[in-house]
Parts: structure tokens; sequence; C-alpha cells
């Protein structure tokens, strides 16, 4: 049987393609950026038919320039003669003094650049929001569940 052909509906125009529900989990978020990125177009394509994780993917620093690592873009599947890697080093597009306060939190020690939700925004243009924090030891994990199930309960009991 043939596959159905994806229609102009299929494709994301605006809003979210991919989200890293872990981190908050996994992190303590101090601060949000929104990002743009430095894509090649086979890149842009493959994020419209949202075929994309950011669950692995981090920030680091070259040069005075923030990139961000291990996010994985599909290759497009209707490809002519170039493609793209898959998860390669992306370009943040950030504005200076932004650029200047991650690189400062990231010199401190136990500071991470995390990659929180990859969304096309009103003009259809690719951002990523992106969470400066700091990893949660075992017990402030155990603290969020504890938190979140006496929230349900209280939601549930009419308070």
């Amino acid at each position: 049987m043939a596959k159905a052909k994806k229609t102009k509906s299929d494709f994301i125009s605006t809003g979210l393609v991919a989200q890293n529900r872990r981190a908050n989990f996994d992190y303590l978020i101090e601060e949000k950026f929104v990002a743009g990125l430095q894509l090649v177009g086979t890149e842009v394509k493959s994020l419209r038919l949202g075929h994309a994780n950011i669950n692995d993917a981090f920030g680091v620093e070259h040069d005075g320039e923030i990139f961000i690592s291990n996010m994985f873009i599909a290759e497009y599947s209707n490809k002519g003669y170039s493609s793209h890697a898959e998860k390669r080093e992306r370009k943040l597009l950030l504005k200076k003094k932004e650029i200047i306060d991650i690189i400062n939190a990231l010199s401190r020690k136990g500071a991470t650049l995390v990659a929180l939700r990859l969304f096309f925004d009103n003009r259809g243009r690719a951002k990523l929001e992106v969470g400066l924090g700091r990893g949660k030891k075992n017990y402030d994990k155990r603290e969020a569940i504890k938190n979140r199930e006496l929230d349900r309960k209280m939601r549930i009991m009419g308070y």
C-alpha cells in the first residue's frame, strides 16, 4: 500500500517543533534566552516536518560565540545532491550582551546551557529557547516529585 502524500497542513509553519521535558526535572533553570539558529536549507525543511530531537542538546562556547551541540535534526528525505550532518554544532544567533552573560555564567562551576524548546516564531523563523541552569541533586528531584504529587492531590480534592 502506498504512503499517503504530505499535504500543506502537515508542515509546521509556526509553533512548537521539539521540547525537552526532562530539562526542568534535571536542571534548575535560572535564566532563559531565545536564540535564532544558523541552519542550512535541508535542516529547515526537516524541521518543518517535525523531525528533530533536542533532549541531549547543550550549549558550548568557541571563540566568543555560542554553539548548540548534540541537537539531532534528521536528514530531509527529498534531498537533492547535498544534505546536512544530523548532529553537528549549530551557531546560536544572540545579541552581544546575551553572549557575554552566557559565557560568564558558563565559566562558573556547575553551570550549563540546555536546550528547552525548538519552535518557529510568527515570522516562520526557527528559534531555540535555551536555559542557563545548574544540575539538580537527587534530593532536589525527590522534593520536586513530592511537590508535584501534593499539587495534584490538592487539585483533585478541590482546594
